[in-house]
């Protein structure tokens, strides 16, 4: 048994003792959202349109991971809807971003690994930057959404006759509670995750303005921030979403009255 299969395995049963059916649920859509990256990485591989990939992927994930994760109707079609909507805002976004910024390819410091392969793959380095930049902050966006939408639904549940400013300020005042976890937990992950390149930096003698400028880092400062941007965005779209939602349903139950 390798070390992989042995967490895993730890990690599934973790997660069925603490979160019992939910838990189980939660384990399988992981396992599902791999899958379609990995479907995704092989698709754009084969000269599948990147962008394509990245819409049709993107919206597999977040309907996965959303509709897995809770069991009540109003909290995940009301993330879902908002996650949706500010996906497609990041996209555009991020579009930009990366064509300004030109960060895509591989950086001086990938030379040794590259050195006798070729990187003329005849896939446009541009486009699976964006697919990465996309693709990584779909976590936290559905995170956030459904933070906000349950929180929502509860107040709802309890006090059904709320007003829609009303509600629109609960969902803020839960969004700020959760932006600070949620940054942090954003941060350490990439610092975690590239602290060996960090203290190659630093045994190379890097000034701050060449790591500042560095291709790598400035590639993984840009995912971070585009994940804060799209935290940000979803907190307010989340509240809205929940009001028109319920106007909604609120008409159609007085038409069929």
């Amino acid at each position: 048994m390798t070390t992989i299969t042995a967490l895993g395995l730890v990690l599934m049963v973790l997660m069925i003792l603490v979160g019992g059916r939910q838990g189980w649920s939660a384990f399988l859509s992981l396992l599902l959202n791999f899958g379609f990256l990995y479907f995704a990485m092989v698709l754009i591989a084969f000269h599948v349109p990147p962008l394509f990939v990245t819409v049709v992927t993107g919206i597999t994930i977040l309907a996965i991971t959303i509709f897995m994760g809770e069991d009540d109707l109003r909290t995940t079609v009301t993330a879902f809807y908002a996650s949706l909507i500010v996906m497609a805002l990041l996209v555009v976004f991020i579009i930009l971003v990366e064509h300004w910024a030109m960060v895509q390819g591989f950086g001086t410091e990938d030379s040794d690994d590259l050195e006798g392969m070729s990187i003329l793959i005849g896939i446009s380095y541009l486009k699976v930057a964006v697919t990465v930049t996309v693709l990584s902050t779909l976590g936290a966006i559905a995170e956030a959404a459904m933070a906000i939408s349950s929180g929502l639904t509860e107040v709802l549940e309890n006090h059904p006759d709320i007003s829609n400013p009303r509600l629109i300020k609960s969902g803020m005042a839960i969004g700020r509670q959760i932006i600070g976890t949620t940054f942090n937990t954003l941060f350490f992950g990439v610092f975690g995750g590239f602290l060996a390149l960090f203290i190659w930096f630093a045994g190379l003698h890097y000034s701050l303005g060449t790591i500042m400028n560095n291709k790598i880092f400035v590639a993984e400062m840009l995912e971070i921030l585009i994940s804060f941007i799209g935290v940000l965005i979803t907190v307010p779209m989340t509240a809205w979403v929940m009001t028109r939602r319920r106007n909604h349903l609120a008409d159609g139950h007085d038409q069929h009255e």
